[in-house]
């Protein structure tokens, strides 16, 4: 920002928060600057907060010496810029130390949390009370912040999918320091804002669902009570022309069983072998990836059809056994080796295996593991089985997860994650691009499908690469340009940006932009907040006068 006094900044907010908690541009880089993605960015400093309260204050000094802030919640938005905001020259606002469950409803089955609250922390905390809970959990495993991804409308196959949508009220402070409460909770009906999402007048609180008009620092989310009966289901499609009819098949029996299917997901060959075999690197072709009569080959060895599909179950036994039974007569002649397991069955089959001699029993420990871990997961408990797949082409393999965090162990990850309707038709041209495209770019193809509900399907590609490598990086990022182009150009779009993505759209949405401008300029005239964030154009370097929607700017 022109004019910013990045200097009398950090001297003002040591003075407020402490010289621990303030660090400069160096340190916070050193803290902060690691990125799956291969961003690089100049960070003017961090600020690491530990009372709501401490926020007018600190936006109080940005606005006097015009250094913009970037908030974060715990930092690890892998595949998405993990926490570098989207300019230069921000102080990173860092919220992981407001970590409280403020409140939870144990009949009706709501809990109020700071943004810096974990999946594992949640977890724990239901599982010290004995609180019958899901967790919403997500693949980011348990470090994963509960309100930042709820903000940025995470998904996940628990029967509450859609995060953002369990959200029934939050809190934020604006650009110059007073605080939002959502309608009820000021009005005093606090008990009714925890349950309602509505409230009354005008519907608000989605204003701070990917945006940057102020910053969160708790909200209320729904949780879905723990059922008697949680299982998995696994089935197989057997060749890619199956794909378009199993969609189809997917879309009625989402319809049919609602409520008790959370989602079914259709993950490629390739996607299942990032989880299950280490990368043959050694056997890579001239073009970069793999050859796919090698795939053809690892998938035989470790039992890996061409498309694997997964579907969620919650309900009564009864429910579940009449849900069974639904699937098995929906998938019949589309899918092969229809299998159910839960947590106690996985176990079992654990025990067993033991026993198995020789390399069948090699082979099966690993997949019995990685199968108890997802009935874990779908028992709405949060573990890190899903990050495997960030390692997968890291030069040092699995051996690299030292810390949990891929990017600081050094993985190239960028999620590419369009939406496209519940179509066979769209599910097959989706995967057509994904396999024509990232091979170009030495990218091997992964693609999952999820349905989470009758109308629309999630598609994330993990584009996975070595991050040493500069060449690879650029590969990489221009993999992802071109499949968002190719994407668009189809009507697919992302549902959620990375930090250097937003300027992708800046075209597409020039018409949007005096829009934004008018609400930019109302909540944060200076630009203090994430700027650039989900703001087009992308790169304006501050919202400009206030120009009112119909009427002609007055000029000097």
């Amino acid at each position: 920002m022109a004019g910013a006094d990045i200097q009398a900044a950090l001297h003002a907010w040591r003075s407020l928060l402490g010289p621990e908690a303030v660090l400069d541009g160096p340190a916070a880089w050193a803290a902060y600057g690691e990125d799956t993605n291969g961003i690089r960015r100049r960070l003017a400093g961090a600020l690491r907060i530990t009372a709501a309260g401490q926020l007018p204050a600190v936006l109080a000094t940005a606005r006097r010496h015009g250094v913009p802030l970037y908030p974060i919640s715990t930092g690890r938005n892998w595949g998405y810029g993990t926490a570098l905001p989207p300019r230069d020259d921000c102080a990173i606002v860092d919220l992981s130390r407001l970590n409280r469950i403020l409140h939870i409803d144990a009949t009706l089955g709501t809990v109020t949390v700071e943004p810096g609250v974990t999946q594992g922390q949640l977890a724990e905390f239901l599982a010290a009370r004995g609180h019958p809970f899901l967790v919403p959990v997500t693949g980011a495993g348990p470090w994963g912040s509960l309100v930042g991804n709820a903000l940025e409308r995470g998904y996940g196959l628990t029967p509450f999918t859609d995060h953002f949508g369990a959200v029934t009220e939050l809190e934020a402070v604006l650009a110059d320091g007073t605080p939002f409460r959502s309608v009820l909770r000021e009005a005093g009906a606090e008990a009714l804002a925890r349950v309602s999402r509505w409230g009354l007048g005008p519907a608000v609180n989605g204003l701070f669902s990917q945006s940057a008009f102020g910053i969160v620092t708790r909200a209320t989310l729904r949780l879905a009570r723990r059922p008697p009966c949680c299982q998995i289901g696994l089935f197989q499609l057997p060749d890619d022309a199956r794909l378009g009819p199993a969609i189809e098949r997917v879309r009625e029996l989402l319809a049919h069983l609602s409520g008790i299917v959370g989602g079914i997901n259709l993950m490629n060959r390739h996607r299942v072998l990032a989880m299950t075999a280490p990368y043959p690197a050694a056997q890579v072709g001239p073009d970069g990836v793999l050859p796919a009569a090698l795939i053809a080959a690892l998938g035989r060895e470790h039992h890996v059809p061409p498309w694997t599909g997964f579907v969620t179950l919650y309900g009564t036994r009864r429910t579940v056994a009449a849900a069974r039974a639904e699937l098995r007569a929906g998938l019949r002649g589309i899918a092969h080796r229809l299998l159910f397991f839960s947590g106690p069955g996985v176990q079992r089959l654990q025990a067993v295996a033991r026993w198995v001699p020789g390399r069948a029993g090699q082979r099966l420990q690993p997949m019995l593991q990685t199968l108890r871990s997802a009935t874990e997961l779908v028992a709405g408990r949060p573990n890190r089985t899903a990050l495997r797949l960030a390692y997968w082409r890291h030069p040092a393999g699995s051996a690299a997860e030292r810390s949990g965090d891929p990017a600081r162990d050094g993985c190239g990850l960028i999620w590419y994650a369009p939406k496209l309707p519940l179509l066979g038709a769209e599910a097959e041209a989706a995967a057509a691009l994904v396999r024509a495209t990232t091979p170009r770019h030495g990218i091997e193809p992964l693609i999952t499908f999820t349905a989470a509900d009758t109308h629309t399907l999630d598609c994330t590609v993990p584009l996975l690469f070595a991050r040493h490598d500069a060449a690879a990086v650029a590969a990489a990022q221009a993999c992802y340009q071109s499949l968002f182009e190719q994407g668009r150009q189809r009507g697919y779009l992302p549902y959620r940006l990375g930090s250097d993505q937003f300027g992708l759209l800046d075209a597409a949405l020039a018409g949007r932009a005096e829009w934004l401008h008018t609400l930019r300029r109302a909540f944060d005239p200076q630009d203090l907040i994430a700027p650039g964030r989900y703001a087009w154009p992308a790169d304006r370097p501050d919202p400009g006068p206030l120009r009112r929607p119909g009427r002609a700017a007055t000029r000097a």
